[in-house]
């Protein structure tokens, strides 16, 4: 009996053991090593600090997401040792493997910046990349009365890099309906110089920030926090008060990456661009957020290199050229507030542009505007999640980008989308 490990059940692993369970011989079995007893539904988290109470909705029983046949390891990874192609688990134990799957995605390090996770954590500052941030931070902002709150990417990559946006436009629409927009100032601090790292993307992203009010703090490379004095302090020395600090710390890779030698300085395992094998193993293949790409650290990344990492795992075992199918495809919705979204479709050479999606001048769906449809859009996707997307089904979108429907502007992007996103405040 053959052996594919996967390392890690979350949205990339997962889709992989259900693919593959599927499409593998008798004579090999699909083996995923995680200790965590539920999966969760990262996207789930942006809502809950302005008053969703739906947080059961967002986990669900980690043996229901995989299916008959998957076997499932409940422990942790010590470390990788590739010349003797085996995995070591944190009991003692070796799983050996005959082809290797990291998808041990990332996780916040808020121990990397000085003085952010100490005497504030959880007091005055807060994330909402974690379920116990998310609802500690639901807790904080009922009780808010205004301040300075201030939004932090101490530095790139993250997971879901249009999130931090995402939350600024939902406090601003969140403090409006309250009738206390006034008395809160929002202040999005980045270490980008632009709201975005796509140039269309980011006129417009930055067009609705200046729209809402939102102070940009551009080029703000976080080096530590001062939580007594409330102060992120650069590392030019640079301060930005707050009264709330809201921080999306620094991403790192499962600490096995680093103890294995196979990552970079965040523990991020090299990878091939388009066939998603890593550099120094033939044998190994990384997705989702462990891979050190440039792509998005998002869920519909990992959906398009799942179907590429799925045709190259057949491949390797029948001892054919691997397929260069990963363009760095990523889709995602950006919430803007007041139940408008909007919709950035892009990879590694074409930034978002305007259009419809899926289909050419149908859609429905629009790209790179704000609408409600695009909204419901988001919210529909937490059962697509759970229905279509984690059992590895066939979702009616490409793994690399279409150019059907989308428009190359003749003239630089609109700064705004002025859809009037104030209306149902």
């Amino acid at each position: 009996m053959k052996n594919l490990v996967i390392l890690g059940a979350g949205t990339a692993g997962t889709m992989m053991a259900n693919r593959m369970v599927t499409r593998l011989s008798s004579g090999w079995c699909v083996k995923v090593i995680d200790p965590e007893q539920e999966h969760l539904y990262q996207p789930g988290l942006l809502f809950l600090p302005f008053g969703a109470r739906d947080e059961e909705l967002n986990l669900r029983a980690r043996s229901k997401t995989l299916k008959p046949g998957v076997e499932w390891v409940r422990e942790a990874v010590q470390l990788i040792e590739a010349d003797a192609k085996t995995v070591v688990l944190d009991n003692g134990t070796k799983q050996p493997y005959d082809l290797l799957v990291i998808a041990s995605g990332s996780q916040i390090r808020p121990d990397e910046t000085p003085g952010l996770a100490d005497g504030g954590w959880r007091g005055s500052i807060f994330d909402f990349y974690t379920l116990d941030g998310a609802l500690a931070l639901r807790d904080a902002l009922d009780t808010f009365e205004g301040g300075r709150l201030a939004i932090n990417i101490v530095e790139m990559p993250i997971k879901c890099p249009v999130a931090p946006l995402e939350f600024t436009f939902l406090a601003d629409a969140f403090f409006t309906k309250r009738g206390m927009r006034d008395r809160v100032e929002l202040v999005y601090v980045t270490p980008l110089d632009s709201a975005f790292t796509k140039p269309m993307a980011s006129r417009l992203l930055g067009g609705l920030l200046e729209e809402k009010g939102v102070r940009v703090e551009p080029e703000f490379a976080t080096g530590e926090v001062d939580a007594d004095g409330k102060n992120l302090i650069s590392y030019d020395e640079r301060k930005v008060p707050y009264d709330l600090l809201v921080t999306i710390p620094t991403h790192m890779g499962a600490p096995f990456i680093e103890a294995s030698g196979m990552g970079n300085e965040l523990s991020f395992v090299p990878t091939d661009p388009h066939t998603l094998r890593a550099k120094e193993h033939e044998d190994i293949f990384v997705l989702g957020d462990a891979t050190d790409l440039p792509s998005s650290k998002a869920g519909s990344v990992a959906h398009f290199q799942s179907e590429v990492v799925t045709e190259n795992l057949l491949r390797s075992i029948g001892n054919e050229s691997l397929e260069e199918g990963f363009d760095g495809h990523a889709n995602c919705f950006v919430e803007s507030g007041f139940d408008k979204a909007l919709l950035i479709d892009f990879n590694y050479d074409v930034e978002p542009l305007p259009g419809t999606f899926p289909l050419p001048w149908v859609g429905p769906m629009s790209l790179m505007k704000e609408t409600y449809l695009n909204h419901l859009g988001k919210l529909a996707f937490r059962w697509v999640y759970w229905n279509a997307l984690l059992p590895g089904r066939t979702i009616p979108v490409p793994n690399r980008m279409s150019m059907r429907g989308k428009v190359r502007p003749a003239s630089p992007a609109p700064t705004s989308t002025k859809g009037g996103h104030h209306a149902s405040a």
